[in-house]
This record gives structure tokens, C-alpha cells and sequence, in this order.
């Protein structure tokens, strides 16, 4: 078997579900995120607004800072992001200004991504989208239904 064949988009997605399910743990948002450079995950974050009280807490935030740090560098030039949901306007921002390759995100969000928000990516980013959909969305509606049940 052509191991190369196993590193494609669903396997990382899959790594970024891991994340979003760790976020769902601690009764965050369940987002989760992976940057892959060159087949290697860099970098890993989920959100942790509620834990942090940092609404700049989202999981794409900790994954550009912390492969940054990985890299030795602000841009993340031949990286990819895998995001569980479409990124905000806020981290649309962050994407831009990290000059990141390619994007790729599972689900839309049609009341707060960065498309309806009318963020820009950087012109050079590469978007891909649909990959996992339906796997990170039932994560995220069950996760509010379960909110809404609580309060």
C-alpha cells in the first residue's frame, strides 16, 4: 500500500475532529484545527475561549501561534490549515497576515465565517471546503443542543 495515499485530506481532517472532540470535552465550542507542513502535523489547537476567559482564544489562533513558533517564523508559507468549521473574520485576519498556503475546512458557517463576515484570505491561499461536513457538524449541533438542554 502507497503510504503516501494515507496523508490526504481526510486523514488530517479526521486529526482535527481528534481536536474539536477534546474541545467538546472541556464544554468548549467544538472546533479543532491541524497545520501540516510537508505531510507532518506542525501544530494542533482546539478552542479554549471558556477555559481562557480570551474570546482570541479560538482554535485556529492556537494552531498559527504555535506552528510559528514551531517554524521559527511568522509565515506559514507551504503550510496547510485543516479546521473543523469555516474560520471567522478574526482569524481570517490572523490567516492573511500568516500568508498561509492552503486552507481547508469541514463545515461552513453561514451566520459567522469570514465569507459572509467579508474577510479576506491571503490573494496566494488556496481554500478547499465540504471535507468531513457532515461529521464536524453533528459534533457541533450536538454540543449546542446539549447547551440549550442545559440551561
Amino acid at each position: 500500500m502507497n503510504m503516501q495515499m494515507l496523508f490526504d485530506d481526510s486523514y488530517f481532517m479526521k486529526k482535527a475532529l481528534e481536536e474539536a472532540q477534546q474541545a467538546y470535552g472541556k464544554g468548549e465550542i467544538p472546533v479543532g484545527v491541524v497545520i501540516v507542513a510537508k505531510q507532518q502535523i506542525i501544530a494542533r489547537g482546539h478552542n479554549l475561549t471558556e477555559l481562557l476567559n480570551d474570546v482570541t482564544a479560538h482554535a485556529e489562533m492556537q494552531a498559527i501561534t504555535a506552528a510559528a513558533n514551531f517554524l521559527g517564523g511568522k509565515y506559514l508559507i507551504d503550510c496547510t490549515m485543516y479546521v473543523t468549521l469555516e474560520p471567522c473574520q478574526m482569524c481570517a485576519g490572523a490567516l492573511y497576515w500568516s500568508q498561509i498556503s492552503n486552507l481547508v475546512f469541514a463545515a461552513s458557517d453561514p451566520e459567522r465565517g469570514y465569507r459572509k463576515m467579508g474577510a479576506k484570505l491571503h490573494p496566494k491561499t488556496k481554500v478547499k471546503n465540504g471535507i468531513l461536513e457532515e461529521e464536524a457538524s453533528e459534533l457541533l449541533k450536538r454540543f449546542f443542543i446539549e447547551k440549550r438542554n442545559l440551561n
